[in-house]
């Protein structure tokens, strides 16, 4: 018999377990010690701020999975977008189609509120990731090179000491 996968917006009693997904999916990228988010943190700019959204993927009342998204805007298209920060599936539960069907239900999610397109960036080593995007008929946007401005630099570009 087949799990049934369903899915659930998360909630602000759901904080710790965000952190825990974003701690997994960076552990995953060899980038754990970048983390620098709290739950404090994650309350206040998803919940108080409402600045972003988080999807959990639920196979048997376990969480499974999860997408952290928000809302972009592209002036060429004159509306909205969805940006997938994170997607992440549990180890044990990949290769079951719940990579698929998260992308599936952002794609619904980003329909229903008549959003464009959704992005997301993947890192360049992660050939099982972007054959997996491939595989939905992502277009890698090579022509474009991402650019970042964080901590020190972006308080002296701010003229903030």
């Amino acid at each position: 018999m087949k799990n049934r996968l369903e899915f659930r917006y998360a909630e602000r009693k759901d904080v710790p377990l965000i952190l825990w997904f974003i701690k997994e999916l960076a552990d995953y990228e060899k980038r754990l010690d970048e983390v620098v988010a709290t739950e404090e943190l994650l309350e206040e700019w998803i919940f108080d701020k409402n600045k972003a959204e988080v999807l959990f993927a639920v196979e048997d009342e376990k969480t499974v999975g999860y997408a952290l998204f928000f809302h972009n805007f592209s002036t060429f298209l004159g509306r909205s977008g969805i940006y997938i920060e994170d997607i992440f599936v549990l180890p044990d539960y990949r290769g079951k189609g719940y990579g698929k069907s998260i992308m599936k239900k952002l794609a619904q999610i980003a329909v229903e509120r008549g959003c464009g397109r959704m992005e997301w960036c993947c890192l360049d080593w992660n050939k099982p990731s972007i054959d997996f995007y491939l595989s939905l008929g992502a277009e890698p946007k090579d022509e474009w090179t991402i650019y970042r401005i964080a901590g020190s630099k972006l308080n002296e570009l701010a003229g903030i000491e």
